[in-house]
C-alpha cells in the first residue's frame, strides 16, 4: 500500500518502478461494476473529439441568408446547412451529461470513507486511470472548442431563425429534436469558454453539496493527491521515463491541470492559497519546463478556468508565473 506514499515522499531510489499506472491499469473484480458503466461513456470519446474536428460551420450559408432576407433558396440553404449541425451540437452536449454522471460514480468510489484518498488511488488505479481519462478528454474537448467560433455563430442563428418563425415550410421537424428547453441548455453549455470543465467543475461542487456526511476534504484530498502524483511522476526522469508513448507525458500534464481547477472550485480557499495542498509553484513549474506551444493551452487553462487566482490571498510569485 505504501508505493503510492513513496512517490509522495519522494521515496524514488527505494521504489524505483513504481507510477500511477496510466497505461496499463485493469480493474479489480470491486471496480468492475463503476468500471465498465463509466467505460461504456468513455468509449464513446474519441468519437465526440473527431466530430468537433470534422466541425466546418455554416458561415458562409448564414452570411448568403442575412444578406439577401428576401431570398427563399438562400435562406433554405442556410438553415439546411445549419439544422445537421445543432444535431451534432446536442450530440456533444447530451455527452457532457453522461461524463457528468460518470464523474460522480467515480467520485462516489474514490472518496468513499472507507480508505484515505491515497489508499484510494493506490487500490483502485482502473477507476483513478478512467478519472484521469475524464479529465483528459475534457481539457482535449475544451481545445478544440476555443479555436472553432462557429459553433456559437451556428447556434445563434438557429435560434434566431426559430424564434422568428421566418421559415414555415422548412424543415422545423428539428424542434422535436432540439426543442426550447433543450436549445436553452445548449445555449449557455455553449456560451462558456470551456464548457466540459464548467460541467466537471459543477458536477465535482454538486457531488460535495449532496453528499454533506463525506467530509470536503475526502474529496480535495483525492484531487490534490492525484496532482501531486502527476506532479512528481512529470518531474523524475525514473518515473517519466517508464512511460511507453510520448502522449502518456501530455497525458499525464492535462490530468494535472484538470484535477489542480477542480481543486480550486471546490475548495473553499482554492488551489493558490499557501494552505493550499497542491503545490501550485511545482506544478507551473513543471509546465513552464516543456515547449511552449504544448503547454499553452494548459496554461491558460490555469489563467482563465480557476476561480481564485485572482484573490488577494495567492502569492505574487504564483500569479506572476502565470502572467
Amino acid at each position: 500500500m505504501g508505493n503510492l506514499l513513496k512517490v509522495l515522499t519522494r521515496d524514488i531510489e527505494n521504489y524505483p518502478h513504481f507510477f500511477l499506472d496510466f497505461e496499463n491499469a485493469q480493474p479489480t473484480e470491486g471496480e468492475r461494476e463503476v468500471w465498465n458503466q463509466v467505460n461504456a461513456v468513455l468509449q464513446d470519446s474519441e468519437n465526440i473529439l473527431l466530430g468537433l474536428q470534422a466541425y466546418k460551420g455554416a458561415g458562409q450559408e448564414i452570411r448568403d441568408a442575412i444578406q439577401n432576407p428576401n431570398d427563399f433558396t438562400l435562406q433554405e440553404r442556410a438553415w439546411n446547412a445549419v439544422c445537421p449541425l445543432v444535431i451534432k451540437l446536442k450530440k456533444f452536449y447530451s455527452f457532457s451529461l453522461r461524463l457528468e454522471e460518470a464523474l460522480q460514480s467515480l467520485l462516489e468510489c474514490l472518496t468513499c470513507p472507507l480508505f484515505t484518498p491515497t489508499q484510494h488511488l493506490e487500490r483502485e488505479q482502473a477507476l483513478a486511470k478512467q478519472f484521469a481519462e475524464i479529465l483528459h478528454f475534457t481539457l482535449r474537448f475544451d481545445e478544440l472548442k476555443m479555436r472553432i467560433p462557429a459553433i456559437q455563430n451556428d447556434f445563434s442563428y438557429y435560434r434566431r431563425t426559430i424564434s422568428r418563425n421566418r421559415i414555415n415550410n422548412m424543415n422545423l421537424d428539428i424542434e422535436k429534436e432540439v426543442n426550447n428547453e433543450m436549445a436553452n441548455r445548449m445555449s449557455l453549455f455553449y456560451a462558456e469558454a470551456t464548457p466540459m470543465l464548467k460541467t466537471l467543475s459543477n458536477a465535482t461542487t454538486n457531488f460535495v453539496t449532496e453528499n454533506k456526511s463525506r467530509p470536503l476534504e475526502n474529496t480535495t484530498d483525492c484531487l490534490s493527491t492525484m496532482a501531486s502524483v502527476c506532479k512528481v511522476m512529470l518531474e523524475t526522469p525514473e518515473y517519466s521515463s517508464r512511460f511507453s508513448s510520448e502522449d502518456t507525458l501530455l497525458f499525464c500534464m492535462r490530468v494535472m491541470v484538470g484535477v489542480i481547477i477542480l481543486y480550486d472550485h471546490v475548495h473553499p480557499n482554492g488551489a493558490f492559497n499557501k494552505s493550499s495542498k497542491i503545490d501550485m509553484k511545482g506544478c507551473i513549474k513543471v509546465l513552464k519546463d516543456q515547449p511552449a506551444d504544448i503547454v499553452e493551452g494548459l496554461l491558460n487553462a490555469l489563467k482563465f478556468t480557476t476561480k481564485h487566482l485572482n484573490d488577494e490571498s495567492t502569492p505574487k510569485n504564483i500569479r506572476t508565473m502565470l502572467q
